[in-house]
């Protein structure tokens, strides 16, 4: 075959659940779990998401293409896509534990050449259209790391010249933390950037939260999460405003 297929982290779910014999409407799936972490751990952690009621873990296990753990848990009540957060901190710190429930839309695709397809597409381009020794790469299978990595560098050969809306595309890094680190976004320019794209980008307002959300860590992603498990139904602008609302301050300019 000239792509490997890949199942998606929902259909993975469903699988594991069939054979453990759980509903999988009643069942999530966690990525990025460290292997030293127990499953008291686990089930605290997730506790902090009152949308879930009670949560068991069910079974871990390795998943190579992923490079991570991953935990099925096992729900009280049934769970509903739209009110779990897409990551969730661990209650001992460190980073963020990865959510995927089986109606879950975020799951990576079933395989590359429909991933690459589908951004090409969006760009206006066809694979035939590039002209780069990354190419012929491509559809060999990689793992999703190297995917989204080469991906990100085809269409950064292939794009247009830059314009006014780049500056918004990808958010920087912004954590919220004071002084601001190396390498993140302060929050006035951070928050210039994020309202400029919610104004002015075409993407959907699922997508925006999206992008808003990515763009996060630390405090500044803990506070959304908070947001979310309060109000699921919370605009992209909402998570702006709690933001600067937290962070902000007289000498920045933002409140």
């Amino acid at each position: 075959m000239a792509d490997t297929v890949r199942t998606t982290l929902g259909a993975e779910l469903c699988n594991w659940c069939r054979g453990e014999g759980i509903n999988s409407t009643h069942a999530i799936l966690l990525t990025r779990v460290p292997e030293e972490a127990d499953i008291s751990l686990i089930e605290e952690t997730l506790q902090q998401i009152k949308a879930l009621d009670r949560v068991q873990v069910r079974g871990k296990t390795y998943k190579p293409e992923l490079d991570c753990i991953m935990v099925l848990c096992e729900c009280r009540e049934r769970v509903e896509s739209d009110t779990i957060p897409f990551d969730v901190i661990p209650v001992s710190g460190g980073d963020a534990w990865g959510i995927t429930t089986a109606g879950d839309e975020r799951n990576i695709p079933e395989s590359f050449s429909e991933k690459l397809s589908k951004l090409l597409r969006e760009k206006g381009k066809i694979l035939d259209d590039i002209h780069s020794p990354l190419a012929p790469n491509l559809t060999s299978g990689n793992s999703p790391k190297s995917i989204i990595r080469a991906v990100g560098e085809l269409l950064e050969r292939t794009a247009k010249p830059s314009t006014e809306s780049s500056a918004y595309r990808h958010l920087r890094t912004l954590s919220g933390v004071s002084p601001t680190p190396a390498g993140d976004e302060n929050l006035e320019s951070w928050s210039e950037k994020a309202r400029l794209m919610v104004e002015e980008c075409d993407c959907s307002i699922k997508e925006k939260r999206r992008k808003i959300v990515d763009s996060l860590k630390g405090p500044a992603l803990e506070l959304i999460q908070a947001v979310r498990l309060t109000n699921p139904n919370a605009s992209p602008m909402d998570y702006i405003e709690a933001l600067e609302s937290a962070f902000g301050t007289t000498e920045s300019g933002v409140f």
